[in-house]
């Protein structure tokens, strides 16, 4: 494993976590008052889909590729749908909550909405396993592990911002979020039918 296995892998994480990334920044924007356990927890849960789904690429081309080829295209599809519902959940509840502002003490996204949103934004990251089919199963476990890495620090600073300028956007936060989740969904569709 040379330097060029590590900006390979580093690489890799940077180009799967955007829409981690984007998703957190609409995150950020829905929770301008979140605190840093929770944005670990939105993190990290990002990072593991973005760790586990070119994992469970990487074993399906050595196991069942033919199955893994022909759930490929329902890719675009399954991150479209979930993203869409999540992101129109959150705008529902921006239109009819108004300028209510950030409830602490209840986050506006639920376990399982982290949940959809990790398995959603991280769905393509299964096609990564057939760029890293060549590996060996360590090889693949440690580029996972860098892609996870990469993705966590990169959502991070997506929580952040969305902290940030959700603080300013009050109680429209939550309508721009559902916006930005939905777009999301959109490019993620398109780009994978296209």
């Amino acid at each position: 494993m040379g330097i060029g296995f590590f900006v390979k892998s580093v690489g890799l994480g940077v180009g799967l976590a955007m829409d981690a990334f984007s998703v957190s920044l609409a995150n950020g924007l829905n929770e301008p008052c979140m605190k840093k356990r929770r944005m670990g927890l939105i993190a990290g849960m990002f990072a593991f889909f973005q760790f586990l789904m070119p994992m469970v690429g990487w074993i399906c081309v050595h196991t069942v590729v033919q199955y893994f080829t022909a759930f490929e295209s329902l890719i675009p599809w399954i991150a479209l749908i979930l993203l869409s519902f999540i992101g129109g959940k959150m705008l529902v509840e921006g239109i009819r909550d108004g300028d209510k502002g950030c409830d602490c003490e209840n986050p506006r996204v639920s376990l399982w909405g982290l949940v959809v949103q990790g398995v959603a934004t991280s769905i393509d990251a299964l096609s990564v396993g057939f760029t890293i089919a060549g590996y060996g199963i360590g090889k693949a476990f440690l580029c996972c592990v860098l892609i996870a890495v990469v993705t966590f620090l990169i959502c991070t600073v997506g929580l952040e911002l969305g902290k940030r300028f959700g603080t300013r956007l009050a109680g429209k936060a939550s309508v721009f979020g559902g916006v930005i989740l939905i777009a999301i969904g959109i490019e993620i569709f398109l780009t994978g039918i296209l």
